[in-house]
């Protein structure tokens, strides 16, 4: 973990939010992970490391039930998780930023375009200067879980609330719970068309175990509107962490930024 500055914490609906703030030049960075992911990451740390050798603002948190945060792990759906990163960019990001979201965080990402775009505010508009999308995956409740649940996990979902099945990133089994799988259902985003009003660029594993390239593929299908980059990496895992992976994805915020500047 990195100890160059220690986590402050901001409360979101009564949960103790973990956030790291270095200061810096707009625009900013901000990093959203993934399910079960927090801010020490791999990724996260390299990118964090990136903004503060250039001299940009850089945010990153713990979902609640994530990390350094409070609240518990099973409490959590799509839109808790989502009004969390937009508190935490409310109360920490000023200026135009750039998201990098890792897995579910592309589909918070997304969502939080939604949101903001939504707003009537002038100091809202322009706020998002573009996206890093990194093995994206928006609606994976939807597209992804539930056509493919057995038998007893949809028993388990209905008597008990919740299933589990095995990870491959860690000893502990994932959990997903019938309240998660609803509220994913109110946050799809691939039913319609996405405005993003930003450039995006998506990084994408073709040996992705967890989300199938054809999903990024889908994704693009719903951003017609915007400036689209879908780079599909041949050898690419999930996690996307290879050193050859992180630089990709430092070479899209670095023309993100260029852009936006």
């Amino acid at each position: 973990m990195d100890d160059r500055k220690a986590s402050e914490f901001v409360d979101v609906a009564g949960a103790r939010i973990a956030v790291r703030h270095d200061a810096g030049r707009a625009p900013g960075i901000v990093w959203l992970g993934g399910y079960r992911s927090d801010m020490s990451g791999t990724k996260a740390e390299r990118l964090a490391g990136w903004a503060r050798e250039h001299g940009h603002a850089c945010v990153r948190h713990d979902y609640s039930g994530h990390g350094q945060s409070g609240g518990a792990f099973a409490d959590g759906t799509i839109s808790r998780w989502l009004g969390e990163s937009l508190a935490v960019f409310d109360r920490c990001c000023e200026g135009p930023q750039i998201l990098v979201g890792s897995s579910m965080g592309a589909w918070i990402a997304l969502r939080m375009a939604q949101e903001l775009g939504q707003r009537t505010r002038k100091d809202t508009l322009g706020r998002i200067a573009g996206m890093v999308l990194i093995a994206p995956a928006p609606d994976f409740t939807v597209e992804l879980m539930e056509p493919t649940l057995t038998k007893t996990q949809r028993r388990d979902l209905e008597t008990k609330g919740y299933f589990e099945e095995p990870s491959q990133y860690g000893p502990e089994p994932n959990v997903y719970t019938r309240a998660l799988i609803e509220d994913g259902r109110r946050n799809r985003v691939l039913d319609g068309l996405i405005d993003t009003h930003c450039p995006v660029i998506i990084l994408q594993g073709m040996k992705d175990p967890d989300v199938p390239f054809t999903h990024a593929q889908k994704l693009v299908e719903h951003l017609p509107a915007d400036d689209v980059t879908l780079t599909l990496i041949r050898d690419g895992d999930h996690r996307l962490s290879r050193e050859e992976d992180m630089t990709l994805m430092l070479k899209a915020v670095q023309e993100l930024v260029t852009r936006a500047a």
